[in-house]
């Protein structure tokens, strides 16, 4: 009989809380998930549903300001073997593991990256940390990096700054910065939203290419339902800094389980339906309301209010996530139901 293979991600019960002038709100709840090793994991739902707070919070990236409180577990092998609680490290192991074996892609590279300082040298600043190098070993490293991720005459960009480069090629410098020591996890956080949508494709295809190459896990961070069908293994959907629905990609866009994923869905273009009038338009769906406030969260599911198979017992108590067949798990009490959406 074969052993289970051990994630090299294991999250559980993470939360994440934030002091403000009305008090202290949290804005992430037990969220739990696994990364397998190679494996992608992609993270979505609506902005504001807690995706970069989950991403932030694993990599200790919040900034000191927000006096945030940070709860749960998130359990990661590392190269040698070493299975460590990254929300347990202390700051200097953290250091240690971020840009190294944990690595980032942020939104937007422009924000990112350092603007008075040459590709090359931040390349080179990771490389000098975490592999020892000298400056020359890790400029021409940072060139090999360039090269890796396909930037044209890579010995000239290394001496070229942020705002020199294209939005696609920053992002392609975000990338070999995040890929410069080999890491075994990389997060990326909604890597291709400012791109348009040749550029998206190219930079999806790298990183997918890069995963093979290197074997490294992913935790893809998007809104965008097209690219999780295409590069994804795994999808977790969040609403409200809460996990509602997880599954394999496939049967997730086959039978979605939460009324939400539905929701989500029907808003893409090609799920609009036809009005009843033979050759009128395709209409897309919208979820009616809004999300609901961190500050006033309701008592029962989060979801309740907007959702079209709401119940009175929807309002008593926060659902958990029930396991369902194949892997699948869902936050509704309904979800054993043999009930239609309606438009």
């Amino acid at each position: 009989m074969n052993e289970p293979i051990t994630p090299r991600l294991s999250v559980r019960g993470l939360s994440t809380s934030f002091m403000t002038d009305r008090g202290r709100v949290t804005s992430v709840s037990d969220v739990s998930f696994d990364i397998p090793s190679g494996g992608t994991l992609a993270l979505v739902g609506e902005s504001g549903s807690g995706k970069s707070v989950t991403s932030l919070g694993l990599m200790g990236l919040h900034a000191k300001g927000s006096q945030a409180i940070v709860g749960g577990e998130a359990w990661f092998v590392k190269r040698n073997g070493e299975r460590v609680n990254l929300l347990a490290l202390a700051e200097a192991d953290k250091r240690r593991l971020r840009g190294n074996e944990l690595a980032m892609i942020f939104q937007e590279p422009m924000t990112s990256l350092n603007p008075v300082l040459t590709v090359g040298e931040q390349i080179a600043e990771s490389v000098r940390l975490h592999l020892g190098m000298d400056r020359r070993d890790a400029l021409q490293h940072a060139k090999k990096m360039l090269d890796l991720v396909e930037i044209p005459a890579a010995e000239r960009r290394l001496h070229e700054y942020p705002h020199q480069l294209s939005g696609g090629m920053r992002q392609r410098v975000m990338i070999a910065l995040a890929m410069a020591c080999n890491p075994t996890l990389l997060i990326a956080d909604e890597p291709t939203t400012a791109l348009d949508v040749t550029i998206q494709a190219q930079i999806l295809a790298l990183i997918q290419r890069l995963q093979k190459e290197t074997g490294m896990s992913v935790l893809f961070i998007t809104h965008n339902l097209g690219v999780v069908a295409q590069y994804a293994d795994r999808v977790a959907v969040m609403y409200a800094g809460r996990i509602v629905e997880t599954a394999a990609v496939g049967p997730l866009f086959a039978a979605p389980q939460h009324p939400y994923t539905r929701g989500l869905l029907a808003c893409l273009p090609g799920m609009a339906v036809r009005g009843s009038v033979a050759k009128s338009r395709p209409r897309l769906t919208a979820i009616s309301g809004q999300v609901c406030s961190p500050f006033e969260p309701p008592p029962g599911c989060a979801f309740a209010p907007r959702c079209a198979l709401h119940i009175a017992a929807c309002d008593t108590a926060m659902p958990p996530l029930a396991a369902l067949a194949d892997g699948r798990q869902a936050r509704c009490i309904r979800v054993n139901e043999k009930i239609e959406m309606t438009a």
